[in-house]
């Protein structure tokens, strides 16, 4: 790999982290917005649906934007009955098919279908149906496009990362 593309891959790699952390806080946020419309609701009698539909965006930034960081970090969901047990090679191999046969089809496929919906959500400056809702959908639906962006950069950085240690031969065998 040259050392333009490996800086290219850090500073992906690090946009993409970065990104992750901050997405991260907002479990915060959103868990201390959660207890305020607890009490708010139970305690006070009082709710607004701003603050409710504020939960629901926050939850969604969270999921849709530190995805491709969970990917980067290794903390992602799979069935690793046969992959942990095995080689570093093999596991190379099985990230590297795993991410071109099917993250990065996937991430381009979600950008495909999901571009015209958030288009004319965007045209029309979507708006919460309810009253007194946040009128931030257009901007809540756009997350639909940022997530496969950012799974297809982390995409990129992991089947260089794969290819880079499998070429100079850097795995046990």
């Amino acid at each position: 790999m040259s050392e333009a593309a490996a800086t290219q891959d850090g500073l992906l790699a690090r946009t993409i982290a970065a990104l992750g952390r901050a997405a991260a806080w907002l479990t915060l946020a959103m868990t201390l917005l959660t207890f305020l419309v607890v009490v708010l609701r139970y305690g006070l009698n009082e709710g607004w649906i701003w603050m409710q539909e504020s939960v629901t965006y926050l939850h969604a930034t969270v999921f849709m934007v530190a995805a491709a960081w969970t990917m980067q970090c290794d903390e992602h969901v799979r069935v690793d009955i046969l992959y942990r047990a095995r080689s570093m090679r093999y596991r190379l191999w099985v990230d590297l098919a795993g991410t071109l046969l099917f993250m990065a089809p996937f991430s381009v496929f979600l950008l495909y279908i999901g571009w015209d919906y958030v288009l004319v959500a965007w045209q029309v400056r979507e708006t919460s149906a309810e009253p007194g809702g946040l009128p931030l959908v257009w901007l809540l639906k756009a997350l639909i496009l940022v997530l496969p962006a950012l799974l297809l950069l982390q995409a990129v950085v992991t089947a260089r990362h794969c290819t880079m240690m499998l070429r100079e031969g850097r795995v046990e065998r």
